[in-house]
């Protein structure tokens, strides 16, 4: 591991309030880790190993409460606690991978502040404005 990918590793921790192990993300979903593994090879969600031993984990703010799945049609709480992974995080990491970021960066970039978003890209993506996360990755490409 070279300097620079040590670097965003630690950074990464820092950023990250809550991690997952692939299994504990399932169980929050509710499925098996089979599924996990899905979501993880078709870009649904990304994740890092950490910790001794090093263990895929998987940020905890990828999921988002049921209700909230669609910003403009936001369901009542129905009390079931049921999670599902954030919809619009697919694209957005879809579009940082164009931008070459492999999964620490990715998950460094959503939740570090972006300048022209004014906050982090995961809490624009969980307020429903995806759009402007986009738009913000496209800085990325040039």
């Amino acid at each position: 591991m070279n300097t620079e990918e040590s670097n965003i590793e630690a950074n990464v921790e820092n950023l990250v309030e809550a991690w997952l192990t692939g299994p504990d993300f399932a169980e929050v979903l509710g499925t098996t880790p089979k599924v996990v593994r899905s979501a993880l090879a078709d870009d649904r969600v990304v994740g890092i190993k950490r910790g001794k031993p090093k263990v895929l984990m998987i940020p905890q703010d990828f999921l988002i409460p049921w209700y909230m799945a669609n910003p403009a049609d936001q369901k009542a709480d129905d009390g079931s606690g049921k999670q599902i992974i954030l919809p619009s995080l697919r694209g957005t990491v879809i579009a940082l991978r164009d931008a070459q970021l492999d999964d620490a960066q990715i998950i460094e970039w959503l939740f570090s502040v972006e300048d022209s978003l004014g906050e982090r890209p995961i809490d624009v993506l969980k307020a429903g404005n995806k759009s402007a996360v986009r738009r913000a990755t496209q800085s990325l490409l040039w």
